[in-house]
C-alpha cells in the first residue's frame, strides 16, 4: 500500500490571515507541520496550495508542492485537485495549522487501510476527558460500531447519558483516504446534517460511505486563532527544554 501525506494550506484564512507562515518557535508554523509528517515516514509529503509564499517555504523544508486553484471550499477538496496524478492508494491529510501532530498520530490514521482493502476513509479519536469537554460544541464527539466505524458525529453530547456508561469518544480531525474516494469527494452533494453541524465529514456518511476511527491516546493541537499560536509556542519550546 502506497501511502502519501498531503498538507493544505492556505493563506487567507477569515480568522488568521497567513496562519501557515506565522513565525513559531522561529520557523514558519508550516514548516513544523511538514516536519511532523516527514518524521511519520509512511510516504512522500505534498502541500497543497495556491499561493506562492508557501510554496516556496514548503519546498525550503523538504515537503514536494502541488499547485491548487485558490476557490476550494475545503482542505479535503484541495486534495483532491493536488493528488489527482499522485501515484499513491492512500492520502492522509494533515491540516497545515496543526504544528503538534504527533507523528505516531498519522501512522494510526492510515492503519485502517491496512486491514480493509474496501475502506473510504479513516480517523481517529480518544475518550473524552471532562465532562465540560463533553458537554462543548466545540468538542467534536463520534459514536461508533461494533466494527469500529463511525455511526454519526456531534457537537451535541452523545451518547446522552440516561444511565452509567457510555464511554464518549472524541474525534479528532486527522483524515485519511482512499485515494479513489478522495477523488470523487468533490461531487458529493452537501446534506442537511452536515450544515446543521457544520461538519463535513456527515456528507461521508449520509451517502453511505464507511470512515473507520481508530481509537487510542491522540490528542492534536491546532492553530486557529493569534492565542493559539502562543499556546503552541509554549509547548514547543517547553519541550524543547526537556530534551
Amino acid at each position: 500500500m502506497k501511502i502519501a501525506i498531503g498538507i493544505p494550506a492556505r493563506y487567507d484564512s477569515t480568522r488568521f490571515p497567513g496562519k501557515p507562515l506565522a513565525e513559531l518557535a522561529g520557523k514558519p508554523m508550516i514548516a513544523h507541520v511538514i516536519a511532523r509528517a516527514k518524521a511519520a515516514n509512511i510516504g512522500d509529503v505534498y502541500v497543497a496550495t495556491d499561493d506562492d509564499r508557501i510554496a516556496r517555504v514548503a519546498r525550503e523544508h523538504g515537503a514536494k508542492v502541488c499547485m491548487t486553484r485558490a476557490d476550494h471550499s475545503s482542505g479535503s477538496e484541495r486534495l483532491a485537485e493536488a493528488m489527482r496524478d499522485i501515484d499513491c492508494d492512500v492520502v492522509v491529510n494533515v491540516q497545515g495549522d496543526e504544528p503538534l501532530i504527533d507523528p505516531e498520530a498519522i501512522k494510526a490514521v492510515a492503519e485502517p487501510f491496512r486491514h480493509d482493502h474496501k475502506l473510504s476513509m479513516a480517523t481517529l479519536a480518544h475518550p473524552i476527558q471532562s465532562d465540560a469537554g463533553f458537554h462543548d460544541p466545540n468538542v467534536v464527539k463520534v459514536v461508533c460500531d461494533a466494527k469500529g466505524q463511525a455511526l454519526y458525529f456531534s457537537r451535541a453530547a452523545i451518547p446522552f447519558p440516561r444511565s452509567e456508561g457510555g464511554n464518549p469518544l472524541q474525534h479528532v480531525g486527522l483524515y485519511a483516504y482512499r485515494k479513489a474516494f478522495l477523488l470523487i469527494y468533490p461531487e458529493l452533494t452537501a446534506c442537511e446534517t452536515e450544515q446543521a453541524e457544520s461538519l463535513e465529514q456527515l456528507r461521508v456518511l449520509h451517502h453511505g460511505y464507511s470512515i473507520a476511527v481508530n481509537i487510542g491516546d491522540f490528542n492534536c493541537v491546532g492553530v486557529d486563532t493569534p492565542e493559539d499560536l502562543i499556546r503552541a509556542e509554549k509547548i514547543i519550546v517547553g519541550s524543547n527544554r526537556e530534551g
